[in-house]
């Protein structure tokens, strides 16, 4: 349902050019929210303001260096990121660049918080299906460092000050999806969920406030 212009957010997106983060800017802007879309690169995203009647600002900067992330925070009424690891990126990305997060967060008292990370990273006590826990255990053995940085993100996440919500989700894949998800503790294990769906989730949880001080997993429905 399209937000109504009462309801509409600033929303500062990371990663907004990213395979999941762009169907989110998208979703967003058709929802009549104004979007903050962080990138390093503006030409890599495929969308221009002068098409949104100047909803859609476009800040260009580096989240590792924390360059520009002030500037992209500011006056948001909530922050999402979907920054994640890529061919050369540094071990620590996502601890870093969420600490530059968290911190200008702090500094212009914004204080709504959605950060997606795999599902390998685990909750204390939660149950764990065997393929789940063979999944796990490929991870550890093929992206340790990987999954070292998300699992250190998200302890610093749950120590802010912010109203957080950490998405974990499965193997992302590309296309329109299936229009729909399953959400919580679900069953996760070599499934994989479409990343517009995983956007619509994002979204979701922004806009009815869903999840916060939760680490949900997202799959298909």
């Amino acid at each position: 349902m399209t937000a109504d212009e009462s309801a509409s957010r600033r929303i500062a997106v990371f990663g907004a050019s990213g395979r999941t983060g762009l169907p989110l800017v998208e979703r967003a802007l058709d929802h009549g929210h104004t979007v903050v879309a962080f990138v390093r690169d503006a030409e890599r995203l495929p969308l221009s303001p002068a098409d949104y009647d100047d909803r859609l600002v476009v800040i260009e900067g580096d989240a590792y260096t924390g360059e520009g992330v002030s500037a992209a925070v500011a006056g948001a009424d909530a922050v999402v990121s979907t920054l994640g690891q890529t061919d050369g990126s540094p071990d620590d990305l996502l601890t870093v660049a969420g600490d530059h997060v968290l911190d200008a967060m702090a500094d212009h008292e914004v204080d709504r918080f959605v950060t997606l990370v795999g599902a390998g990273v685990r909750e204390d006590g939660e149950s764990v299906s065997m393929t789940g826990r063979v999944m796990g255990g490929l991870l550890k053995l093929v992206a340790r460092e990987v999954l070292a940085d998300a699992a250190e993100h998200v302890a610093r996440v749950k120590q802010s000050d912010t109203r957080w919500t950490v998405v974990r989700a499965p193997r992302l894949v590309d296309g329109e999806g299936a229009g729909d998800y399953a959400a919580g503790d679900v069953s996760l294990g070599f499934e994989a969920v479409a990343r517009a769906d995983v956007a619509r989730f994002l979204l979701d949880c922004v806009e009815d406030d869903l999840y916060v001080h939760d680490a949900p997993k997202v799959g298909p429905a």
